[in-house]
């Protein structure tokens, strides 16, 4: 049995990313994970100040949802990271969140090319939705994933369900006139299975 922490960037309470979130959390409780939600929406997190007080023993001077995230954060064996997409790329509001885990790094005296501290290992996946299906729709969103969360925090990635055509957002959602909820249970339920 995995620990699973989903983060949820945004979204309407009952919108496509939330059914995408609700369809995985779905699959992973019926393969025996023991899995929570975290709604970005509810719990602020404020994005990285630069101010370094965390590399000097210091908590992180922002008091607010983060510093109750980090524990979790530690303890989870696999964080999904879960948003619409907006503007090509992830909200706003995950990226804070991403950007928030300079303070949870340790110093490293020999990082790999690239880097410059240490970061608890854990597994990684994202869940996106979109109104657009274009072949180019999330590269913006996976390279930001990729880059920052696989290759330069370091995470194992487990995968992704990136789910274009959701509709726009000035309807109702229309996720479930697609294929993604199957999907995303799916993915859910058989992410630990080859272990």
């Amino acid at each position: 049995m995995k620990r699973i922490l989903v983060v949820m960037g945004g979204g309407r309470p009952k919108g496509n990313t939330a059914q995408l979130v609700d369809a995985f959390v779905r699959g992973a409780e019926e393969a025996g994970h023991s899995v929570e939600k975290v709604s970005l929406l509810k719990t602020e997190v404020k994005g990285c100040l630069g101010c370094n007080a965390c590399r000097y023993g210091k908590p992180c001077v922002q008091k607010d949802g983060f510093n109750e995230l980090a524990p979790k954060i530690k303890q989870a064996d696999l964080i999904v990271f879960a948003s619409p997409l907006y503007f090509w790329t992830i909200s706003s509001k995950l990226k804070a969140f991403i950007e928030r885990f300079y303070c949870i790094a340790e110093e490293d005296p020999e990082p790999p090319y690239g880097r410059y501290e240490k970061y608890p290992v854990k597994d990684s996946a994202l869940l996106m939705t979109s109104a657009d299906e274009f072949f180019w729709t999330f590269e913006q969103a996976v390279s930001y994933y990729q880059f920052a969360i696989v290759n330069y925090i370091g995470f194992h990635d487990r995968g992704m369900v990136l789910a274009g055509g959701c509709g726009d957002t000035n309807g109702q959602p229309q996720i479930d006139k697609t294929g993604h909820l199957q999907e995303a249970y799916e993915f859910g339920k058989n992410i630990y299975r080859n272990l």
